[in-house]
């Protein structure tokens, strides 16, 4: 079965209203026709399946048959702040940290990083970026789309992860794994966690004492380096092993 997202405002008196490219995406892509069944989720808690009524040009009106209380979502919202990788791995990347639980993704400009985005450019990837958020949403049943935000740079990052309950910087100098599991186990459910992962060649040794000194805690990813693409997800994994019950 197909799902897409309405807003809560969206379902009304029994219907779903389905609005924006989803339209296009139904009527002409999977060419779907009246009576078919579709999943809807409110971007908040609640899933619907759904019988389409109505196909018109701008809106598709879906009768709900019946509904759930969803609980795919972590107990924390988990913000990943990924350094801006080459080629393609954004791409990856998101995909998978959608999959993985991520609340926000935010790509970060640092020290290493080959990649520099001008600002038509920067504004582009995060169209694509969000899109690919909202495709991986749909796929891993999740109840909200994660928002890729803008490209932020390493001073405003900080910044934001230091306001948040929880800040780690996965650093491969930081202390052993008995600190780290010290630190995640302190999480609790209901907190904002911000995790830091670096581009190709990880964070300069500046970065992460400017890190520190916002209230970032380094912690250890394990006796191995590795890749950027990689570490974020290492990182969420461990996350959501602590926090889902």
């Amino acid at each position: 079965m197909y799902h897409f997202f309405v807003t809560p405002e969206q379902v009304q008196d029994g219907f779903c209203v389905v609005t924006g490219q989803d339209v296009n995406h139904i009527r002409n892509v999977l060419r779907m026709k009246q009576g078919e069944q579709i999943g809807i989720r409110d971007g908040i808690s609640r899933n619907y399946i759904c019988s389409i009524e109505e196909l018109g040009t701008d809106r598709i009106r879906a009768k709900i048959l019946s509904e759930e209380k969803a609980d795919s979502e972590l107990p924390c919202r988990v913000y990943l702040f990924q350094g801006l990788p080459k080629s393609d791995k954004m791409d990856w990347i998101i995909q998978k940290a959608v999959e993985l639980g991520a609340y926000k993704v935010i790509p970060m400009e640092t020290r290493r990083a080959v990649v520099k985005l001008d600002a038509k450019k920067a504004e582009a990837k995060v169209r694509r970026w969000n899109a690919i958020a909202k495709s991986a949403a749909k796929q891993s049943g999740r109840m909200v789309v994660p928002e890729v935000a803008g490209v932020a740079g390493f001073a405003e990052a900080c910044a934001m992860a230091g306001q948040l309950d929880c800040a780690l910087i996965p650093y491969e100098l930081a202390e052993g794994m008995g600190e780290t599991k010290k630190i995640l186990a302190g999480i609790r459910p209901g907190m904002q966690v911000a995790v830091m992962i670096g581009p190709e060649g990880g964070f300069d040794v500046d970065e992460v004492k400017q890190a520190q000194e916002a209230g970032i805690l380094p912690i250890t990813l394990g006796r191995r380096i590795l890749r950027t693409e990689t570490a974020g997800m290492a990182a969420l994994s461990v996350l959501m092993f602590y926090l889902e019950q």
